[in-house]
């Protein structure tokens, strides 16, 4: 066995066991710790196969941005573990069997999977300076050549979820003063200006 058999399967043995430790920890602090030794793991198995852009990536943007927003949010939402499990039992038909959908799903798909030589070669896209460019740059040239639509299509859709998110999250407390940009706007010198006829020696 070479070493990079060997890091293989030692990436890919921790990846597969973290992956499940994140849905059987007890703890959800402890859930987002072993995702982040998810990601870890997978950034290592990109660079066995030369794609170590996707592993800096995974890294930067997974671990060191969305984990740890999730560790920081579980963290200061306080969640009550026994509340939260209340029911579960509820639920678990209805979870078995979409289980059991997406197992048979895999079978499927790994019983009707042939691999053969020629289908590496009908994958790949190629770029024409393959040879004398970087893992980064024919990766570059790929996602804004030949697949730009697709990448500025995942960009709007990603938008439009962040707006989504942010106008089901948005609460107006019923106290606090805000602006109302088209009352502004509208306001005329009759509603935005009072005279009042003050007597000498009253004030205001």
């Amino acid at each position: 066995m070479t070493f990079a058999a060997m890091f293989f399967y030692l990436f890919a043995t921790m990846m597969i066991g973290s992956a499940i430790m994140v849905i059987f920890a007890r703890n959800p602090v402890h859930s987002v710790l072993f995702l982040i030794l998810t990601f870890v793991n997978a950034s290592g198995l990109f660079v066995l196969i030369g794609a170590e852009f996707l592993a800096m990536i995974l890294l930067v943007v997974y671990v060191g941005a969305v984990a740890v927003l999730f560790l920081f949010v579980v963290m200061m939402l306080d969640i009550d573990i026994v509340k939260m499990r209340e029911g579960f039992l509820n639920y678990m038909p209805i979870g078995l069997a979409i289980g059991a959908i997406l197992l048979g799903e895999m079978v499927f798909v790994y019983g009707s999977w042939t691999i053969v030589p020629e289908a590496m070669k009908m994958i790949v896209s190629p770029t024409p300076t393959a040879d004398s460019i970087t893992n980064t740059q024919a990766l570059g040239l790929l996602i804004y050549t030949k697949y730009i639509y697709f990448f500025q299509a995942a960009g709007m859709v990603l938008l439009v979820a962040m707006i989504g998110a942010i106008v089901l999250t948005l609460r107006h407390k019923p106290h606090v003063k805000r602006q109302n940009i088209a009352d502004q706007v509208a306001r005329t010198p009759k509603t935005a200006i009072e005279i009042k006829d003050v007597k000498p020696g009253q004030g205001l």
